[in-house]
């Protein structure tokens, strides 16, 4: 139960985390609404697949095919975060400048910071499912 569980619970945690750093940033809920979406702190992606990563590193071991197939693919989560969808965005961001008006999403991929915190996030969530769910 607790595999099936675990991503829920990190999507969860990570987006309340993200609407009330957006709230704090912005000064408001109001403005934080608009803000939701892709890009932000922490990022929701890398706290998700590092959860359950994590989690079968910390319940069967750092050692196990398992393990190095799931950092695997969140080495290309984070890439594809911080790179690609990242250039996305700023691509967005010319393209409107250029029909003067705002009609693509501008705020896509992430920082290093905004990683780094979805990552630690991650990890801990995946600890305290390995250990004390």
């Amino acid at each position: 139960m607790k595999y099936f569980l675990l991503p829920f619970v990190a999507y969860l945690i990570s987006g309340t985390l993200k609407f009330f750093v957006n709230a704090f940033r912005s000064g408001g809920f109001e403005n934080a609404k608009k803000l939701i979406g892709y890009g932000g702190l922490p990022s929701t992606h890398t706290t998700i697949i590092s959860s359950a990563v994590f989690f079968c590193g910390f319940s069967e071991g750092f050692y196990i095919p398992t393990f190095t197939l799931g950092l695997a693919v969140l080495m290309l989560f984070i890439m594809d975060a911080h790179t690609l969808r990242r250039k996305i965005g700023e691509h967005a961001e010319i393209l409107n400048r250029l029909q003067n008006k705002k009609i693509l999403r501008e705020r896509m991929g992430h920082t290093k910071l905004e990683i780094t915190c979805g990552l630690i996030l991650g990890i801990c969530i995946g600890y305290v499912f390995a250990n004390w769910l």
